[in-house]
């Protein structure tokens, strides 16, 4: 096919130029014109044009005065566009393999990819801009999981790809009932170990209650997060298994700095010390949680580097307010999303009390506001939420760039407000770094910054876990959230699994809920993968990810023989594709389902022709 339209561009350029010759040539000219181009086009296309010579030399002259005309109308337009091309990163077909490039210095560009390369159909290559140490855990994430480049064209980008995947994973999506269920079917071709079961089904729950009681009647096979009350019962029956989940997440209260009074650093300053996060985590928490010392976890290299957060003072935080002008306290919102999380099992009971708390302790007057799940996420990443929000993060990879760089770093959202630049100078100096030794004091740095400028307040590290029915075997849990649910066997034809809401899409390129991720990680899958029920990162399509010495270049061999479930064959083209799409903001396919691609853009610096910020 893409040789077919190379040949039709040919004839097509070849006739163009024969028309447009005839605006201001002589017969005698345009003969040449034909005779120089049959022969640089070869025997076959040379008889062709001998052929058609006499009625192309006719309509040329008869179009002459109209595609003379013509040409002097579009060409300014002909000649801005070719301005413009020559702005944009380079993208060129090397016989049928993709390669697309970037400037690392061009002003307004922050990304860390200079180039992505399709080597050969089994070859990618990732030309990094800085060393990237942490590539093939990001590589490993569902969020760049890969699809075929010919279904991303036909979908637009959007529309069918939202709940259509097609990917290599152990099973296919079959039907999507909004509001109901998920249905997945085995794929017959998978080119690793075959899923236990022959269907998957994917249902949701909000109430924990009633997802113990779908668990303990036998209607599904496993749920997730159960509620912290419930983990005695659970462990206690013996039709049922407990599998805790380790806490690598964070809750926080978070601000944006770009709407008063969170632009004053004094009333965050009064915030973080206003608020008992200890009362929290006693009254709302599971076994297994803490109060968070930092953002990110002390299981993480260098995650409580620096300083440890603000203890509860009161009056320190009252003379903050006074300090403030606003001793008097302030009205505000506080806005969360009604889904259970590991980070945050009652987010209900959890925004009353803030809400209590900051009352009691502040004078500050919060309204609880609560949004649908999608539109809170949306709201939030745009930096949309004037008032406090609740909101966490589980890791997907154990690294300090998955938390820091991700909310604080130069390809962050706007969820806080206008970035802190040398917050951002000395993440980007620290990703580039291998040791974690070296790293060291450079997230010390960045850790006390954060404490200093209070974007948002740490609260908790949340336990968690997951249950099963006690037939359910070769069940885990992931510290990561991600389950593989091929890899357990139920004893039977169908595993249904039931989480806590329903997903937002399965492009999950452009999603960052969990619910999403975790169906999107059943059927696509991505160059690198975690292994199950760990965080080490393993062989996946690419059977190996290989760097140069300093760690700028990133070269993967993609496993022979994968195939797409629609039975196309995987090559370098379908990677280089699933990664431009989301990395050139100005790419006719980098729609998706909001358009925000907010893990490309953390994890990866920033997005190649990134329409100027606001403002």
């Amino acid at each position: 096919m893409k040789k077919n339209r190379m040949l039709l561009l040919l004839g097509l350029l070849l006739i163009a130029s024969l028309v447009l010759t005839a605006c201001t040539a002589t017969s005698g000219d345009i003969q040449g014109a034909i005779e120089a181009a049959a022969t640089q086009v070869g025997p076959t296309v040379e008889a062709a044009v001998e052929e058609l010579a006499p009625t192309l030399e006719a309509a040329a002259t008869q179009l002459a005065p109209t595609v003379e005309a013509a040409v002097e109308e579009i060409a300014p337009t002909v000649e801005a566009a070719a301005t413009a091309m020559a702005e944009e990163p380079a993208e060129e077909a090397t016989g049928d393999l993709m390669v697309v490039s970037a400037e690392c210095d061009a002003e307004g560009y922050t990304g860390l990819f200079q180039e992505i390369a399709a080597i050969d159909p089994l070859t990618v290559q990732f030309s990094m801009c800085a060393p990237d140490p942490a590539f093939p855990s990001k590589a490993a994430f569902t969020s760049f999981a890969i699809q075929p480049s010919e279904y991303l064209e036909s979908t637009g980008g959007t529309g069918d790809l939202l709940e259509k995947p097609i990917g290599t994973g152990p099973y296919m999506v079959e039907n999507w009932s909004r509001g109901e269920e998920l249905v997945y079917t085995k794929n017959p071709n998978y080119w690793g170990d075959a899923a236990f079961a022959d269907t998957l089904v994917f249902r949701w729950q909000t109430e924990s209650a009633a997802r113990l009681l779908e668990l303990q009647t036998g209607a599904v096979d496993g749920i997730d997060n159960p509620a912290p009350d419930d983990f005695e019962t659970i462990a206690g029956d013996a039709n049922l298994q407990l599998l805790e989940r380790p806490a690598l997440n964070i809750f926080y209260v978070g601000m944006n700095n770009t709407f008063a009074p969170f632009d004053d650093v004094l009333v965050r300053q009064a915030i973080a010390m206003g608020i008992d996060r200890q009362r929290i985590v006693d009254n709302f928490y599971p076994a297994g949680s803490e109060v968070a010392s930092h953002f990110t976890p002390c299981s993480i290299p260098n995650g409580c580097a620096g300083e440890s957060w603000y203890e509860f003072d009161v009056e320190a935080a009252r003379a903050l307010l006074e300090e403030a002008g606003l001793g008097d306290g302030f009205e505000t919102t506080i806005t969360y999303r009604d889904v259970v999380r590991g980070y945050l099992p009652d987010p209900n009971i959890v925004a009353q009390d803030i809400q209590a708390q900051l009352l009691e302790n502040l004078n500050i007057t919060a309204e609880i506001v609560v949004m649908e799940s999608g539109a809170f996420l949306e709201a939030a990443d745009a930096g949309a939420i004037e008032g406090l929000h609740l909101l966490g993060w589980g890791a997907d990879y154990p690294d300090m760039t998955n938390f820091v760089d991700y909310h604080f770093g130069a390809g962050s959202s706007a969820q806080f407000g206008d970035q802190f630049d040398e917050l951002t100078t000395v993440l980007a100096e620290a990703a580039s770094l291998a040791s974690d030794d070296d790293r060291a004091p450079l997230y010390e740095q960045a850790n006390n910054l954060i404490r200093d400028l209070v974007p948002m307040v740490p609260v908790a590290h949340g336990g968690s876990g997951v249950a099963y029915l006690a037939s359910v075997t070769e069940a885990h849990v992931s510290p990561l959230g991600n389950e593989s649910f091929a890899k357990m066997n139920p004893g039977k034809d169908t595993f249904v699994w039931m989480q806590n809401a329903e997903p937002i899409s399965l492009y999950c390129a452009d999603e960052t809920d969990g619910e999403s991720l975790r169906a999107c990680e059943q059927t696509t899958e991505a160059l690198l993968a975690y292994e199950v029920g760990g965080t080490a990162v393993e062989p996946s399509l690419a059977t190996a990810c290989t760097p140069n010495e300093d760690l700028t270049v990133w070269t993967c061999t993609l496993r022979e023989g994968v195939t797409f479930h629609d039975g196309s064959a995987l090559d370098a083209n379908d990677v280089v594709m699933s990664y431009v799409v989301q990395w050139d903001a100005s790419h006719p396919l980098h729609v998706g389902n909001t358009g925000a691609f907010s893990y490309f853009s953390a994890l990866w610096g920033g997005f190649l022709n990134a329409p100027p910020a606001e403002g």
